[in-house]
């Protein structure tokens, strides 16, 4: 008899926490306080939140029109500073995962603003080759030189370290400490030219090289890897060499 009303008691208990959850989840399970704009929504959970499913991307775009952020409230009143960039980057999401980015809870909020939650993924193709529309430029003399896309350095997983490693190609040292648009000409840096400084010639180039049985002379750095006076050896780094 006794073991019975204990488990009655445990589980009117239970009943009784159950229905607390859901008559003021603001009380018994939200993760902090919202923010600013959403605090009139404090005591409507369900405004946002759906029973087991957690917050569905709708919910939130049934108040933020996608093609209004930035520019309007979630009234429809305009807002003083429109942002219509913010827009349009919305716009251009591949998916509309509104969670990946937002967080309404303050604690949820700065847990996800310290693991950084956001996924370029989420951006469709050209909206991940447009880095400036969020990206502040880098204003070192480097960068400065540099106008191809920053995917041609950076990848979107991380910024830094840099995936190119100019030396693996071309060491850049003596006098060839040079600016980018030396070498790369049209602002295209998949190509380059040796034939902007010395006596450089393609006729010299050519005759000098067929003295020496090499065929293969477009390809520069193939076997002159940099500017300290080393040169490859033997087949010079994948030159051609003509013995007949």
């Amino acid at each position: 008899m006794k073991t019975r009303t204990v488990l009655l008691v445990f589980a009117a208990n239970l009943v009784v926490l159950a229905l607390l959850v859901f008559i003021y989840p603001h009380l018994m399970v939200a993760p902090g306080p919202l923010i600013a704009g959403h605090g009139e929504l404090t005591t409507d959970c369900y405004a946002c939140h759906d029973n087991f499913f957690g917050t569905p991307s709708a919910r939130c775009i049934g108040c933020h029109k996608v093609d209004r952020i930035g520019r309007f409230t979630s009234k429809g009143a305009p807002l003083a500073a429109a942002k219509p960039g913010k827009a349009a980057f919305h716009a251009k999401l591949a998916r509309q995962d509104c969670l990946a980015c937002h967080g309404d809870h303050a604690g949820v909020l700065k847990y996800r603003r310290r693991n950084g939650r956001f996924a370029h993924a989420l951006l469709d193709d050209a909206g991940r080759r447009q880095c400036a529309g969020c990206h502040a430029r880098p204003t070192d003399a480097l960068h400065r030189q540099v106008a191809a896309e920053c995917a041609s350095c950076h990848t979107t997983q991380r910024w830094s370290p840099a995936s190119f490693d100019h030396a693996r190609y071309f060491r850049l040292d003596g006098d060839h400490d040079a600016r980018c648009a030396t070498c790369h000409t049209g602002k295209d840096y998949r190509s380059y030219t040796c034939y902007g400084c010395h006596e450089h010639t393609p006729a010299n180039i050519r005759a000098e090289h067929a003295e020496e049985g090499i065929r293969n002379w477009d390809n520069c750095v193939k076997c002159h890897r940099g500017g300290d006076g080393t040169e490859g050896h033997g087949e010079r780094h994948g030159g051609e060499r003509d013995d007949d």
